[in-house]
Parts: C-alpha cells; sequence; structure tokens
C-alpha cells in the first residue's frame, strides 16, 4: 500500500471531462499531435489516473448526427466502461458552440429556428445525462455574444437567454431528472464579447428567472483570470448565495487567451486561497478539472497532466492545514478579529440599535494607526507554499 499522501481517492471527487483529456492538441495554429482517443479509451485513462468522475458535452461521447440506435450503443458501451473503470457522471452539458448552425449564438440568436435547434440540442443532452445518472447540467454560453452590437440588443439577448433556461428548468422538473443548472461565464473568446462575462452577472440574472432555486453557477479560474477578477472572491460571492452547483478547476495568466492550464501551473498562491476556501466552508460538490495538457505532450505527458492536477489540489489542501495550525499565523489571525476599541457590534436594524451607535464615541485617529502586520501575515503564508515553515 502506497504511503503517498497525495495519491487521489474517490472522496475527494475529481472529476475531468472527455473534452480535457482527450484534447489532441490542436490550436489556431497548429493540428493536432495526439491521436484522438475513444470515449471508452479516455474512461480507461481516467480509471488509471484515479479519477472519480468523467463529464462530458453530448458531442463528446454521441456525433451530432448519429441516429437512435447507434447513439443507443454508444451510450451502453459507454456506461459499462464507466462501471468498470469506478468512475461515476456526475455532471453534463451540450455543445452549442461548434457546429456552424450556432455561428450566431444559439440561445441568444436572431433567428428562431437557432434558438428552436439549441433548445432542442439542450433537452437531448437532458436525457442523455439523466441516462448516465448526472444531477448536474451544465450551461456554458461560448457563442452567446457579439462581435457588433448592431446584430442585437442585448437586453433582447438576455431575454432570450431567460426564456431558454426557464423552459429547460420545467423540462428537468416535467420529467423527473433533479438538475441542478449550473451557469457558467466567461468574458471573451470566441465571440468578441459574451453577454453574461463574470459570475457576478449570472447570480444577478438568476434572481430573475422562473425557477431561480434550480439554477445556480459553475465558476472557472481561467475565465474570472482573463477579466484580471479574484477567483476566489467570485466562488465565495456564489457561496454566499448558495449557488457554488459545480467549479471548474485550472489555470490562467492574467489577460491572455484561454489557457486552461493545469491547475496550479501559472498562479499557484491563487490556487492555494481557493482550495483554502473550498476546504473551509465544506464544498462537497465535485471538483472538476476543465483543463488540457501541453501540446508538447503524448498520452503518458496528459495522464502526468491529470494526476498533476489532482496532486496539486492535495497539497494545497495540505498547505491550507498548516497554514491553519502555524502558531504565529494563528496568532496574527487572532489579533485581526480583536476590537480596537469599545464598539456596540451593527447587526440586524433597530431604532435602539441606531441610536446607541450614533452615540459611540469611537477614536478615528488611532484606528487609523493601528497596525495589521498583513505584510508578515503574507510572507508567512508564502514560506508555508515554499516549504520552510
Amino acid at each position: 500500500m502506497s504511503t503517498d499522501p497525495f495519491l487521489p481517492a474517490p472522496e475527494h471527487k475529481f472529476s475531468f471531462g472527455l473534452w480535457t483529456v482527450g484534447n489532441p492538441g490542436r490550436d489556431p495554429f497548429g493540428e493536432p499531435v495526439r491521436d484522438r482517443l475513444s470515449p471508452v479509451q479516455l474512461v480507461e485513462l481516467l480509471g488509471e489516473v484515479g479519477a472519480w468522475g468523467v463529464n462530458l458535452h453530448d458531442n463528446d461521447l454521441v456525433p451530432i448526427d448519429a441516429n437512435a440506435s447507434v447513439r443507443d450503443g454508444i451510450v451502453r458501451e459507454f456506461r459499462t466502461a464507466c462501471v468498470s473503470n469506478g468512475l461515476t457522471v456526475p455532471m453534463v452539458t451540450t455543445n452549442l458552440f461548434t457546429d456552424p448552425a450556432f455561428k450566431d449564438g444559439a440561445f441568444t440568436a436572431n433567428d428562431q429556428a437557432v434558438r428552436a435547434l439549441s433548445v432542442q440540442k439542450a433537452m437531448g443532452a437532458m436525457d442523455l445525462g439523466a441516462e448516465l445518472g448526472a444531477k448536474i447540467f451544465v450551461m456554458w454560453g461560448g457563442r452567446e455574444g457579439a462581435e457588433t452590437d448592431g446584430c442585437r440588443r442585448p437586453d433582447v439577448a438576455i431575454a432570450r437567454l431567460r426564456e431558454a433556461v426557464n423552459f429547460l428548468c420545467e423540462y428537468s422538473v416535467a420529467n423527473g431528472y433533479d438538475y441542478r443548472i449550473a451557469l457558467e461565464a466567461k468574458p471573451n473568446e470566441p465571440r468578441s464579447d459574451i453577454y453574461m462575462p463574470t459570475t457576478g452577472a449570472y447570480l444577478g440574472f438568476i434572481a430573475t428567472l422562473d425557477h431561480p432555486e434550480l439554477v445556480g453557477v459553475n465558476p472557472e479560474v481561467a475565465h474570472e483570470h482573463m477579466a484580471g477578477l479574484n477567483m476566489t472572491h467570485s466562488v465565495a460571492q456564489a457561496w454566499d448565495a448558495g449557488k457554488l452547483f459545480h467549479i471548474d478547476l485550472n489555470d490562467q495568466l492574467v489577460g491572455r487567451f484561454d489557457q486552461d492550464f493545469r491547475f496550479g501551473a501559472a498562479n499557484p498562491k491563487a490556487a492555494f486561497w481557493l482550495v483554502k476556501f473550498l476546504e473551509e466552508v465544506g464544498y462537497d460538490g465535485p471538483r472538476h478539472f476543465d483543463a488540457h495538457a501541453y501540446r508538447t505532450e503524448g498520452y503518458e505527458g496528459v495522464k502526468d497532466f491529470a494526476r498533476g492536477c489532482m496532486r496539486t489540489y492535495l497539497i494545497l489542501k495540505d498547505k491550507a492545514r498548516r497554514w491553519r495550525a502555524d502558531p504565529e499565523i494563528s496568532a496574527l489571525v487572532a489579533g485581526l478579529a480583536e476590537s480596537s476599541q469599545a464598539a456596540p457590534p451593527v447587526g440586524r436594524y433597530s431604532q435602539g440599535g441606531a441610536e446607541s451607535l450614533k452615540l459611540c464615541r469611537l477614536d478615528r485617529a488611532a484606528l487609523g494607526g493601528r497596525e495589521l502586520r498583513y505584510e508578515q501575515l503574507d510572507q508567512l503564508t508564502i514560506e508555508i507554499l515554499c516549504g520552510v515553515r
């Protein structure tokens, strides 16, 4: 039995998409560098590296033009492979961005026939996920955007998106699928601008739906970093709202194209704060790695990539434990929580509480002169991450 403390186990709920480990290394400037593996081969690869779950777009598994007989045979073979390799299917989604029919969007397209095709395709993906046991349905609006705002008014696009999400919520309820629908934001790419660019934008949108209780978000590290945002803050807002239904873990240099690096590969400090937050609040959903191996790799390198994503998460989880247990850090954090002056709590509003607060004499100059020692706290965090304490 291995004594390595950073090996994945089912309780960690680590998952990968077929499109992640199955990415052949093609990019806009180069042809594929790896042969394409079948879904069954990818399941076997994920079983070998110790993953818990496998996620998929509908067309990662079933070709878009497959007939019913071919579809059913593919699904049976895939389900058997998942059972044989000990993998579950926690999440499915639908591809509404690759086919030329969706070149001007899907749910938000100007053409009513395209919008109908999009909802039809999403219903089929829900059916597929239900057959495989998935309970999370992610929606990423990859083409729901614009290069020129002359194409449509953005409020019309939002109304169309709302109509589609409302319809699919009702479809899930009517069929007893019990999906938690998770909306995934991205600021741009492949469109110049995508209508719901951030997790916060989707949280505002969810409140306008007919069934907001069924809908949450799927924040992605790379997508938040593309906009220069703090992923941990976005995740915390989603968690506070009770809307963190799923999460995509990868990495990304700020301001670049969607790089989808191995988790922690670019910003280990940011990854540390994210892992620390997820573990401390008790997030119990899938930890999905929506990332890709470097184009330099063959499939042995893809296995290294997948193992690296999971290993980095577990290493950072251990670093978070060490951070909390460090006596010097604990003393600094405890000091931050101590009030420097006697002051009434704000709490819920009452007339008496408001009067008491107005009469409270607080030494503003002393508050401004208080030293907070964040430099030391951050340096100690770096030392924990670098393994010198």
